[in-house]
């Protein structure tokens, strides 16, 4: 099945110079696109009073993040009286809403039940002109226990004082701005869920901006929207830095992921939900402090935030969920939008175009049927086999650096493995193409490359339309760009369709193969590694100008030869720079778990295998602790001995016991017995549950058994004086109740040694739990 020089797309004269010309083209409109995604230079506190200052809400951040502020602490009172101070001196009058709220969202593997919360949200209300409707500026105030939350999510609470103050400084809106600065956030999303579930000011609904940070630094994505969301996107894409794409909302929905946005949309709002992600090694942990914060990101939440508040603001809101979905994507500093009912045309449009280039270039004795047929399937090979090496990439490496695999999804310290990846996706491709190039022919290989973007562009449209365009658009334009290469006499003229259909693929993919690095890590960089692939098959025609004619074999493999050099620099250039230090620590999870029957404790790890640090508290395998501890969910931990504290159980009373037949209503108050962030109640599984509230919350009871427990609750930020609950059970024997209180810190308990200051702690709701249970039978 060998092929002639002269079955490829294009044949230009001095080819070496024509393929650097055409690759400075691709390299600067790459450039473009990626330098549009950066955020703006912050402004200082100086800015005009209408602008919004990220030096003015800088200040905020380091006012709200001094320490750790979980619902329910003394600190949390702090900075809650701190939000309210600061909003009453610009003239804004606040006020707090002192609720118990059931969780939002779905509950993770590791809830332990249904999540309840004592929260206290601030909300304050800037009136319109004349209302069509509200706006919702939406931040939670609180952080989680191991750290003070300074990205998450101080910077969402100081942008929205800081749009607050711009706002007041300016003309008033014709809608309501309402502030809303939820609590509970980390522990259960029930914050959220108590505004839109009980307070006045939520009916009726309206559109919610949800800001987020997941990390400290990068551009600030729109990652989730609401239904019907042509419109507000519409909105956004006017913002001074939009950066979002259709294909991050498929994503989302994907991933096991909530945030307050979750309660607002399942309440029948309409809104964005926008976060910058970048710099995730911080997340939850006790290095999200202020100074890890890129005040670039935090101006552009800021300057958009602002702009979006505005532009809604005098909008008739009445009409903002209108014109369903639509597809977009950033490009230039700009964001393409185009209704998402294109996006069936456009795939089948791309398929079209391929069948016309396939039958065009047959026609043309460019490629046989047998190449093109091996063509297609060959394809395969960099799609499969690219993101398979990019996984394996990511497992040497948590072999060389162990303390990796405990990080949120990315090292400290990213760029330079990032980059290996996209080496190492270059790499294969080029390999890839060198090889079959002389057997299959170079006209087969771009063809079936592109059938293969313009099969999942189809395969998108029908399982994730917000998607499609990533393939579809870039099958679409080279496939017009090949034939009109084809047709064209002129070289140079052909080189420029080729060229221009390629650049087409570098601005829809290249963005989106970067921007996917932050959203899901290294530790699923295969991913990244799959589009960067997609983008190698849209522009091997250009790709081909790279190699000799196909006589000169020799030379072809020199391409894949730079990339693997490229590649392996660059993983040293990683490793040499991402180092474990006192500023960098190498994350460890650790807690201590007290059985009151039976008087042992054990050390408790969620780290997949005993290393390093924790080696000394915990071995073996990883087992379920549902049985002893279901308060902590049905996850796997390790365990160790660990001398037993002087710690009291939480004491647990009936106030009433009434029967009627086989059926049992019991009112039971739990209080713990020291300062607690959290306190459980399980039912053994043999009981069935048929009702339970809780602070006037009806609790869904639908709970499976998980071991010998059923029905249970996990109550946040309990007052001192405990919670009352009211079960309503049918059984005839007694009722069995296994109770737990949680609380934090480790230092002081026996045989705990403090951290080294290279190893710090990871970012998890459980790090540092101290944890008390025991059983009780009614």
């Amino acid at each position: 099945m060998r092929q002639p020089p002269e079955r490829c797309l294009v044949r230009p004269a001095h080819r070496g110079l024509v393929a650097l010309a055409a690759m400075a083209v691709l390299v600067a409109v790459g450039a473009a696109a990626l330098l549009g995604l950066r955020p703006p230079g912050p402004r200082g506190a100086d800015a005009p009073a209408a602008a919004f200052s990220a030096g003015r809400a800088f200040g905020l951040v380091r006012a709200i993040a001094v320490e750790p502020h979980v619902a329910g602490s003394a600190a949390n009172d702090r900075v809650r009286t701190r939000l309210v101070d600061t909003l009453q001196g610009l003239g804004i009058t606040a006020e707090v809403q002192d609720a118990v709220s059931m969780q939002g969202g779905e509950p993770s593997a590791d809830a332990g039940g249904v999540g309840v919360a004592h929260v206290r949200n601030v909300v304050a209300l800037l009136p319109g002109t004349a209302p069509t409707g509200r706006i919702f500026l939406v931040a939670h105030y609180d952080s989680v226990q191991a750290g003070p939350g300074g990205n998450d999510d101080a910077a969402g609470v100081a942008t929205v004082l800081e749009t607050a103050r711009a706002l007041t400084a300016g003309a008033r809106l014709r809608n309501d701005v309402v502030l809303v600065l939820t609590d509970a956030e980390e522990a259960c999303l029930c914050g959220a869920r108590a505004f839109v579930d009980r307070h006045p000011l939520a009916r009726g609904g309206g559109v919610a901006l949800n800001l987020e940070a997941r990390g400290s630094t990068g551009p600030v994505i729109m990652f989730e929207t609401s239904a019907d969301n042509a419109r507000l996107v519409s909105a956004y894409a006017e913002t001074p830095h939009p950066v979002g794409t259709s294909f991050a909302v498929e994503i989302y929905r994907l991933l096991p992921n909530d945030t307050d946005f979750t309660a607002f949309r399942e309440a029948g709002f309409a809104g964005v939900n926008s976060a910058y992600i970048d710099g995730a090694a911080v997340y939850h942990a006790p290095t999200d402090v202020p100074a890890a914060m890129n005040t670039a990101s935090l101006q552009q939440h800021g300057d958009n935030a602002l702009a979006l508040a505005r532009d809604l603001g005098d909008r008739d809101l009445g009409s903002v969920r209108a014109g369903g979905d639509a597809t977009y994507f950033p490009a230039f500093g700009a964001l393409v939008t185009y209704p998402g009912w294109l996006t069936w045309p456009l795939a089948v449009l791309a398929a079209l175009a391929v069948g016309a280039l396939l039958w065009l270039a047959r026609r043309r004795g460019l490629a046989p049927g047998r190449a093109l047929a091996a063509g297609a399937a060959l394809a395969l090979v960099p799609l499969l086999l690219a993101p398979a090496l990019a996984q394996l990439f990511w497992w040497v490496l948590t072999l060389i650096r162990p303390g990796y695999a405990a990080l949120p999804i990315d090292p400290y310290r990213p760029l330079w493995f990032r980059l290996a990846v996209l080496a190492l996706t270059a790499a294969v491709t080029l390999a890839w193409y060198a090889l079959l190039r002389r057997r299959v022919g170079p006209a087969a290989l771009a063809v079936g490359g592109l059938a293969w973007l313009a099969a999942l562009g189809l395969l998108l449209a029908a399982v994730a339309p917000g998607g499609s365009y990533l393939a579809a658009l870039p099958a679409l334009a080279g496939a017009v760009a090949a034939i009109g290469a084809i047709l064209l006499r002129a070289a140079w003229a052909a080189v420029f369709v080729l060229v221009a259909g390629a650049a087409v693929a570098v601005v829809v993919l290249l963005p989106t193969a970067v921007l996917l690095f932050p959203a899901l890590g290294l530790v699923t960089s295969g991913v990244a590694a799959f589009m960067a692939a997609l983008l190698g098959l849209a522009v091997l025609p250009i790709l081909d100008l790279l190699y000799p004619s196909l006589a000169a074999r020799r030379r072809a493999a020199l391409p894949a030869l730079v990339a693997a050099v490229v590649m392996l620099a660059c993983a040293a250039i990683g490793l040499a720079t991402d180092r474990f230090d006192a500023a960098h620590p190498a994350p460890t999870h650790l807690m201590y778990a007290l059985d009151a029957d039976t008087g042992r404790a054990r050390w408790l790890s969620r780290e997949s295998a005993p290393r390093g640090w924790t080696a000394q508290y915990v071995s073996g395998d990883p087992a379920s602790v549902a049985d002893t501890l279901p308060g902590l969910g049905s996850v796997h931990l390790l365990s160790g001995p660990a001398p037993a504290a002087d710690l009291p159980a939480p004491r647990l009373t009936v106030v009433s016991d009434t029967r009627t037949g086989d059926t049992r209503t019991l009112r039971l108050r739990l209080v713990p017995q020291r300062r607690v962030r959290l306190v459980s109640l399980h039912v053994g599984a043999a009981t069935t549950v048929t009702a339970a509230t809780i602070g006037g919350q009806a609790l869904p009871v639908d709970h499976p058994a998980d071991g010998r427990w059923g029905f249970g609750l996990v109550f946040h930020a309990p007052p001192p004086s405990g919670i009352e609950a009211t079960l309503t059970v049918r059984t005839t024997g007694p009722v069995t109740l296994r109770v737990m209180d949680g609380s934090d810190g480790l230092a002081g308990l026996p045989g705990f040694r403090p951290r080294p200051a290279d190893v710090g702690i990871v970012g998890s709701h459980t790090s540092e739990l101290v944890a008390v249970a025991r059983t009780v039978t009614v």
